[in-house]
């Protein structure tokens, strides 16, 4: 039966069979095998008369080199830290330095800003209704703030 099978396709099914391996046991590591292994079907689909050794030694070079373009070049790029992601789940802490309206005067410390379709309790120095006001630092629910200049 394996000798009806266009070689091409083994290498695809080995392809397929890392990538689900890489599913089962996540690690990036089969992840570029497989796709080696899927360039390597496509390479013996457009030259069928590549040998068998000519094939091991190819595939051995695009897993090696799959391997490597991940850890040099992808990896770094994907964990790259952008300005500001270290917030990414502290919402609170996004708005610092952002400026909103008060909803509601702050009397005796407290008052409340709309963000976005909610309302936040904001801590400052007493202004009233409809004065812009800028985030300086939040504590749990609560953004102090500061009148905006």
């Amino acid at each position: 039966m394996l000798g009806q099978i266009a070689t091409h396709y083994l290498w695809w099914i080995l392809a397929l069979l890392l990538i689900v391996g890489e599913i089962v046991l996540p690690g990036y590591f089969l992840l570029w095998i497989g796709i080696a292994a899927a360039v390597m079907g496509v390479l013996l689909w457009l030259v069928p008369s590549l040998g068998i050794l000519a094939q091991a030694i190819v595939f051995a070079l695009l897993a090696v080199a799959s391997c490597y373009a991940y850890a040099h070049w992808l990896r770094p790029r994907i964990e790259r830290r952008v300005p500001g992601d270290e917030r990414l789940n502290r919402r609170g802490e996004q708005m610092i330095g952002q400026r909103y309206e008060l909803i509601e005067a702050i009397a005796h410390g407290r008052g409340k800003v709309r963000v976005g379709d909610g309302q936040w309790l904001v801590s400052g120095p007493d202004l009233p209704v409809g004065a812009t006001v800028e985030v300086v630092a939040v504590e749990g629910t609560t953004l102090k703030v500061r009148a905006a200049r």
